[in-house]
């Protein structure tokens, strides 16, 4: 070892690892909660509701970092389910409102958890082909990442504004683009004299129980599809990111915590938490401390500045509330960008995979319904039906 590392090593307090999970905790919240209040509302959320939801997510997701950072000794980073966000997005209301939802969210929760004990689940959601499971989540964030063109036809100025800030950041530091992006429209808003005096008290949201309902179509619409983009798009890459960096857990119990934590959120509006990626990339890079056995200490701090931020998400939600909806979208899409790209170019990178990935991505971005179930679950049924077919007729 060499006696830099070994100053390092030393070190009485792992000052780079607390920075790196302040930075993974503000870039986690601030580039992504405008999707999550975007997919509650689209789901039947009212405003106290949405913020409901978005301070059960953030302190659930912050005590699965502490909680399972200090078990392991590993930086393990939870984030909600942004992709799950989407799709809520692009699903809408669903007969029985909010109610309906927080039971799909609770049934997905189960799932993750189930998933997490019983190995054949997870072995089975492994197993969904690569290509569809990426053609899916491209189709579910389709809608949100043309937002900022739609956002240009209406109000040019102010999104050309937003979008500019976004794309210089990101030539600069990628990972503070969307924050900046959010500046620039609380800028905006103030500016235009559209923030209110919020008070102190405002900052709080109120935790709502909502008693959840069941029903069959929302379970098929909402539950399969956001444990699925969860598992697919956020569980697994988390688990890969970890390991990149040389820490393998074991995912089993990793996936069990993040699902107690969300079936424990669901009643008060959230939707999942689970294993994060990219935020973990943050806190288990060289980046974050040159000794991996002290990185652990930024999964902990990110965990505790998600639960801060979770106690002042009444003022993300009425950020949200006094926006032009249209500049929400279009800063919930800018976020979505590299997610999508990463997603589509996975989707089709397979040449024999191409045909069903291509037309598993048109059915989950038309915004089909049928039977009252929504395009994601439709997407993957017709992209795995050409599959089979194919395989069927190279076979013969």
């Amino acid at each position: 070892m060499s006696s830099s590392s070994a100053s390092h090593t030393g070190s009485p307090f792992p000052f780079h690892a607390v920075a790196a999970g302040m930075l993974a905790a503000f870039v986690g919240f601030a580039s992504s909660f405008a999707v999550v209040v975007q997919g509650l509302k689209a789901v039947g959320a009212s405003e106290a509701e949405a913020a409901s939801g978005l301070m059960a997510l953030s302190i659930a997701m912050g005590l699965g970092g502490i909680i399972l950072s200090l078990k392991t000794r590993m930086p393990v980073s939870v984030a909600w389910s942004t992709p799950g966000a989407a799709l809520l997005a692009s699903t809408g209301v669903l007969p029985g409102g909010f109610s309906t939802a927080v039971g799909a969210f609770l049934v997905s929760s189960l799932l993750l958890i189930v998933a997490g004990l019983w190995k054949p689940l997870g072995r089975a959601v492994s197993a969904i082909p690569p290509a569809l499971a990426n053609a899916m989540l491209a189709g579910i964030l389709l809608h949100l990442c043309v937002a900022p063109v739609t956002a240009v036809a209406q109000m040019p100025l102010a999104a050309l504004t937003i979008i500019a800030m976004w794309a210089v950041v990101a030539r600069i530091k990628r990972v503070f683009a969307v924050p900046a992006a959010v500046v620039v429209l609380i800028v905006i808003l103030v500016l235009s004299g559209t923030v209110p005096h919020i008070a102190l008290s405002a900052l709080v949201p109120e935790p709502l129980f909502m008693e959840p309902a069941f029903s069959a179509s929302a379970i098929i619409s909402i539950a399969v599809p956001l444990f699925i983009v969860t598992m697919a798009s956020q569980n697994i890459p988390g688990i890969a990111v970890l390991a990149v960096h040389n820490y393998r857990p074991e995912p089993g119990p990793l996936f069990t915590v993040t699902g107690i934590l969300s079936l424990l959120s669901a009643p008060f509006g959230g939707h999942a938490v689970n294993l994060a990626a990219i935020t973990a990339a943050i806190c288990a890079g060289p980046d974050c401390h040159p000794d991996p056995s002290k990185r652990y200490v930024a999964g902990v701090t990110a965990g505790l500045l998600y639960v801060f931020f979770g106690f002042l998400a009444g003022g993300a939600t009425i950020l949200i509330a006094v926006s032009p909806p249209v500049l929400i979208e279009a800063v919930a899409g800018l976020a979505l960008i590299g997610a999508f790209g990463a997603a589509l170019m996975a989707a089709v990178q397979d040449a024999h995979e191409r045909e069903a990935a291509v037309v598993t991505f048109l059915v989950a971005a038309s915004g089909l319904t049928l039977f009252g179930i929504g395009g994601a679950f439709w997407g993957l049924v017709a992209g795995g039906l050409l599959r089979v077919l194919r395989r069927f007729g190279t076979a013969a």
